[in-house]
């Protein structure tokens, strides 16, 4: 069931179960000042989910014709998947540049490279031709949203601040355990050293946020900056 965290922003708890589990969110940027009236999907989970992204919709009372934009924190398939289930969607799709060269194929990763090989292989079964990708840079703003490029895990991963909902959208540069961020694993990343810098970087450089909503774990609402902080202080250059 879709869960409404505040005016106008959602989480849809999406997947099969843990680890294959994500969580998306929708942004109604009319619900609040310092932005734009739009309808905004930060990921997509999964191509099959239960409960589906349309069902969450409908939970929330939105269809798939009132989204307006579609944010990627990066290109993985339980990030970018649910984009194939939302058949009619007329929306502007946003992905970190990198992550956009990646999927495009004007970049190869090596297929020595774990995470690498499964994308070069993902990429076939799930191009994304079909989307017009806007490709994003660090700094760029969208709407109310800024973007911050962290990668490590993704080369283009990308966390989307929003002033007005006091929120940053994480992705998969933290996840959330027992009430505490961590980093993703090594399987399931491109360089870790990377990422705690991605960290450090984005501790050092986002303005203050009360909500942290990554994809994986629980949404923390009260306080997540100062755990992104302390996330980054016990972090040690690699």
């Amino acid at each position: 069931m879709a869960r409404r965290l505040a005016d106008g922003l959602w989480q849809f708890d999406l997947g099969l179960f843990r680890p294959l589990a994500s969580n998306v969110f929708l942004v109604d940027g009319a619900e609040v000042s310092g932005g734009d009236d739009a309808v905004t999907l930060v990921d997509t989970g999964l191509p099959i989910n239960l409960p589906t992204v349309r069902g969450e919709l409908d939970d929330a009372g939105f269809v798939v014709a009132d989204i307006d934009r579609v944010l990627l924190t990066h290109y993985d398939l339980d990030h970018v998947g649910g984009l194939a289930r939302l058949a009619g969607l007329d929306a502007d799709v946003y992905m970190g540049a990198a992550d956009v060269d990646l999927v495009r194929g004007h970049w190869h990763p090596e297929w020595t490279h774990h995470k690498g090989a499964f994308h070069r292989l993902a990429r076939m079964l799930y191009s994304m031709d079909d989307y017009d990708l806007h490709a994003v840079e660090d700094g760029d703003t969208i709407g109310g949203f800024t973007a911050f490029h962290t990668p490590g895990h993704n080369p283009g991963h990308t966390v989307y601040h929003h002033e007005g909902f006091d929120a940053a959208f994480l992705g998969d540069l933290v996840w959330e355990e027992d009430g505490e961020l961590t980093i993703p694993i090594w399987l399931d990343s491109y360089d870790m050293a990377e990422i705690r810098e991605s960290v450090r970087s984005f501790a050092d450089r986002a303005p203050p946020f009360e909500r942290g909503l990554m994809c994986h774990g629980n949404p923390v609402l009260e306080g997540a900056d100062a755990l992104m902080r302390a996330l980054a202080d016990r972090l040690v250059p690699a």
